[in-house]
This record gives C-alpha cells, sequence and structure tokens, in this order.
C-alpha cells in the first residue's frame, strides 16, 4: 500500500511564482498496474515520534482507481486525500479531494480537482465555496505518485510532472524527479537497498533565481524505494504544508489487544 503524494507538496503554496509552461510531459506510462488494497502508515517526526496514524485503501473498478489515504492525529487533526485515476495505457487524474483541519495545520484546507473538465473548487473555513477553470495538461499527478515513482523507468535520469498547488489562489507548477543516491536498509534477517528519489519544485523567473537567497525555496521531498518487478515502497519524507515540518510516512503492522 502507497501513501498518496497532494499531501506532500503542500509546503509548496503561495511562494510559487511560475513562468507559463509551454512544454508538458506526457503522463507516466503503465508499468505495473495498481490493484485493491488495505494497508496502515505512520507519521513520525525525524527522532521517531509517533503523531499520527494512518489507513490506506485502494479499489480498481476497470481501468478506474479509487485510492484514500487518511491521517488521524493524535491531537484531533484529520489529513484526507481521495484520489480517483485511470491506468489504461498511461496514468491519467480523474479527480483528487484533499482536506487538511485541525491544529496540527495552520489553515484549513478542502480543495476539488476535477481534472477533465479543469474545475478547482476551494472551500473555505467559513464554507464559501469558490471555483475556477485551469487549463490541465495531460500530466498533472496530484495524488497519484508514489505509484508513478512506481512506474518510472529505472534508467530515467530525471522526470517532470505537473502539478496543481491547492489553495485560495491554485498555481500549476513543475516537479523534478531524480534518483538521487541509495541506502541500505533491513526487514528481519533480510538485507535491502532503496533508491532516494528527491522531489524538486522547480521554480521560473525571478522566484526561481531570489528564493533560495531568502529561504522560500520549498523543501524537496523524498521517497525511497525498493527496486523490483515491482519496486516497493520504503519511506516518504518531508513537509506537508507550507513553512511545515518535515515528516516521515512508513507502513506499520496492526498490534493485537489481549
Amino acid at each position: 500500500m502507497y501513501p498518496s503524494w497532494t499531501r506532500l507538496f503542500g509546503a509548496i503554496g503561495l511562494l510559487v511564482t511560475v513562468l507559463t509552461m509551454r512544454m508538458y510531459a506526457e503522463p507516466i506510462s503503465v508499468r505495473f498496474r495498481q490493484g485493491s488494497s488495505h494497508g496502515f502508515l505512520a507519521l513520525r517526526t525525524p527522532d521517531a515520534k509517533l503523531i499520527a496514524t494512518g489507513e490506506s485503501t485502494q479499489t480498481v473498478h476497470g481501468d478506474r482507481v479509487t485510492s484514500r489515504l487518511i491521517f488521524r492525529f493524535r491531537d484531533g487533526s484529520i489529513d484526507d486525500d481521495v484520489t480517483i485515476f485511470t491506468q489504461r495505457d498511461v496514468f491519467r487524474l480523474v479527480s483528487d479531494h484533499h482536506i487538511q483541519h485541525g491544529p496540527s495545520f495552520p489553515e484549513q484546507l478542502d480543495f476539488l480537482i476535477d481534472a477533465p473538465s479543469g474545475t478547482l473548487t476551494n472551500r473555505a473555513a467559513d464554507g464559501t465555496l469558490k471555483s475556477e477553470h485551469m487549463d490541465l495538461p495531460p500530466d498533472v499527478s496530484n495524488g497519484l505518485p508514489p505509484n508513478l515513482l512506481l512506474n518510472i523507468l529505472p534508467s530515467a535520469s530525471e522526470t517532470k510532472i505537473s502539478y496543481v498547488v491547492p489553495g485560495k489562489k491554485p498555481r500549476l507548477i513543475r516537479v523534478s524527479i531524480k534518483p538521487t543516491g541509495h541506502v541500505a536498509f533491513a526487514v528481519g534477517n533480510l538485507r535491502r537497498q532503496a533508491t532516494d528519489f528527491t522531489l524538486h519544485v522547480e521554480l521560473g523567473g525571478m522566484a526561481g533565481v531570489v528564493a533560495p537567497m531568502i529561504g522560500k525555496q520549498p523543501a524537496d521531498y523524498h521517497i525511497w524505494l525498493q527496486s523490483g518487478s515491482p519496486p516497493a515502497f520504503v519511506r516518504e519524507e518531508g513537509p506537508l504544508y507550507e513553512g511545515g515540518p518535515i515528516w516521515r510516512m512508513e507502513e506499520i503492522s496492526p498490534t493485537f489487544i489481549p
């Protein structure tokens, strides 16, 4: 079971200023079709403190997949993301609905993307709805990775995707994905190696020059996968909202209660 990416780029926020994009990549080709699944995740601080537990489900009907990841925080906060996509020859987003609320999040988020129509709907804290149209490229990827990473060719030195930054003023950005190293890990007595994929937000124009100087460049996100056929998810790490702390997602096993 693999967590969704939508929350991974909350840190981009309104700091992003992007040039009008003239070229878009094609959607990622399907190498490993996604199936129905149900799994559990932990959200921890870098020093391993548990702050939330997650439940991830995925159901398949024909070529359409519905994926949901919900994190319930110890302080009562909720991070809930529901993504629908198709997987015919390529992965293509149908819709993504992402909700964040509670004391762990400085601002409430309730943002819906309808990819075929290009309709973006934001629900404010007072319940007010605001909808607008955006011409979305075919590779828009909110909520899709790491399903996408599992299908990127191992020989690819870099892959770029499009992403809609949610909020009151949605923006379309580009994200670069590169394999940037390897790390050893163990499962019981088995030793394995994971590839560290770095997700880097590309800021266009003067924003790309000035942001690193003033500390406004969004933090990179990392996803570790074990190579294989198919690859296996190991860990995710990064902020879940603008200016937020680095948190870590890992799979966990249920504990039986006597």
